[in-house]
C-alpha cells in the first residue's frame, strides 16, 4: 500500500508574528500507523522541502510516544525535511490520502489548487481520504462531481469551536473549521474537547483534534476501499 501525507507549507500565525506549521502529533501518530502496517509513505507540501514545525507541537506538554519515535528516527526526519512537491503528485501513484493538521493548513492548503483537485481525483477515483483536526477545513472549497461541496450532507468532524477558544486562537485564523465545515452544508458532531473522536462517511474520514490522530490512522487502514490492498 501507498500513502501519500499532505503537510502545510506556512508558517506564520496570521499577524501576532508567532509561528505556526503543521502539528507534530498529527504526522508523527498516522505516519507510524501506516509504517508498522508496511505502507509506503510519501510526504508533501506545497512547496516541498522542509515543512513548518508548529513549535508548540513539540513543547514537553505536547509530547507523545509517537512524537518522541519521530523526533529520534534520523530516516523521519531526512524524509520530512525533504517532502516532494505537491504540483509533482499524481493521484494514480497513491491508494490513499492523509492531511495531518495544525494551524498552517488553514492559510495554504484550503485555497491550494492543487491540493483540492488532488482530493477530488482520489474520491473519483474511489480511494478513501483522511483529514484530522485542522485539516478538515483543507475541504473548504473541494466540490463533489454535482458541483456541490463534498462535505454538504456528509458526517464530518474536525478542531471544535470550543478547542480553538481553548487555544486563544478564535479571532487570529481565517476561519473556524467547525463553522466552515457546517456552512458547506457538512452534518458536523463532536465530542469533549481534546478527547479522540473520528467519523467516516463513505470515502470521506475527518478526526477531531490531536488526539484523533492515531485512530484516524487506524480507522483509514481498515477502510474497505483498501481492504483488498
Amino acid at each position: 500500500m501507498k500513502v501519500l501525507m499532505v503537510l502545510t507549507s506556512h508558517d506564520r500565525l496570521g499577524k501576532t508574528g508567532r509561528k505556526t506549521g503543521f502539528w507534530l502529533e498529527e504526522l508523527a501518530a498516522p505516519y507510524y500507523t501506516f509504517k508498522d502496517a508496511g505502507a509506503e509513505i510519501v510526504l508533501a507540501s506545497p512547496q516541498g522541502g522542509q515543512p513548518p514545525l508548529d513549535p508548540k507541537s513539540n513543547e514537553p506538554a505536547n509530547q507523545t510516544a509517537t512524537t518522541r519515535r519521530f523526533e529520534q528516527d534520523a530516516a523521519a526526519k531526512a524524509q520530512l525535511a525533504a517532502t516532494v512537491r505537491l504540483d509533482s503528485i499524481s493521484q494514480a501513484d497513491f491508494d490513499t490520502v492523509f492531511y495531518p493538521g495544525g494551524h498552517g493548513p488553514l492559510w495554504d492548503l484550503t485555497g491550494d489548487a492543487n491540493s483540492i483537485a488532488l482530493i477530488k481525483s482520489f474520491v473519483a477515483a474511489g480511494k478513501p481520504v483522511a483529514l484530522v483536526c485542522h485539516a478538515p477545513g483543507v475541504l473548504r472549497h473541494v466540490t463533489a462531481p454535482d458541483g456541490k461541496p463534498l462535505v454538504d450532507g456528509k458526517q464530518v468532524t474536525g478542531f471544535a469551536n470550543s478547542e480553538e477558544a481553548a487555544v486563544g486562537l478564535t479571532d487570529i485564523v481565517p476561519f473556524l473549521v467547525e463553522d466552515e465545515l457546517k456552512a458547506k452544508g457538512g452534518i458536523y458532531s463532536k465530542t469533549d474537547d481534546w478527547a479522540p473522536y473520528v467519523i467516516t462517511d463513505g470515502l470521506l474520514i475527518t478526526g477531531q483534534n490531536p488526539a484523533s490522530s492515531s485512530s484516524a490512522a487506524a480507522t483509514l487502514m481498515k477502510h474497505p476501499a483498501l481492504a483488498a490492498q
